[in-house]
């Protein structure tokens, strides 16, 4: 019987599992998350398609664009001088400061604006509000962790803390565990990220 729902769900059972390795690379600050991340985001356009939730399976496509910027970005302040002789240093990890926190804030108003405009005229998404909540505070999640922004796991935290709901309502449920999986794992981030800062 476990056997069957694991093949009827090979697809949501890979994202699940990608996505698990993804945050642990993630924590460790490892450049191989991008790779996962891209992976992971091809499996849950899918996912999410079936599931009728658009606006989720439209930021998975943003996510694998975002994916290969992050990708750069982190080499690029990964080595210092050229690659063939170069000096390992990783990229540092960063606070937002105020400017850029105000910044952000109206560019998520504006983005949740649009989401929920568009998935309330125009589509059957049964959850538009929430859907357009995870989305477009995902976005900007994920730009912070492309630019290695310490406060982006706060914006994690509160993302999967609403996805584990809202799979939950539409019968995704190892999904829901995922976001459970990925809700604790955030916290143990926001703790690790912090110990770069300090320089523990």
């Amino acid at each position: 019987m476990i056997i069957d729902w694991i093949t009827g769900n090979s697809v949501e059972v890979f994202g699940a599992v990608a996505g698990i390795i993804y945050v642990i690379l993630e924590i460790r600050q490892s450049l191989w998350l991008w790779p996962v991340g891209i992976a992971t985001s091809a499996a849950y356009i899918w996912i999410f398609f079936t599931a009728r939730l658009y606006a989720d399976m439209s930021l998975q496509v943003y996510y694998v664009l975002i994916s290969i910027l992050g990708w750069y970005w982190w080499i690029r302040g990964k080595w210092k001088g050229d690659i063939g002789n170069a000096e390992k240093k990783r990229m540092p990890v960063s606070r937002i400061n105020f400017k850029l926190g105000i910044i952000l804030f109206f560019i998520l108003a504006g983005i949740y604006t649009i989401i929920y405009f568009v998935l309330y005229r125009f589509t059957n998404s049964p959850v538009p509000g929430w859907d357009a909540f995870i989305t477009s505070v995902s976005i900007i999640a994920t730009w912070m962790l492309a630019r290695k922004i310490y406060e982006h796991w706060w914006l994690w935290i509160a993302v999967n803390s609403v996805s584990v709901i809202l799979c939950f309502m539409r019968g995704l449920y190892p999904t829901a565990v995922l976001y459970t999986i990925y809700g604790t794992m955030s916290v143990v981030g926001l703790v690790e990220w912090k110990k770069s800062i300090n320089g523990y």
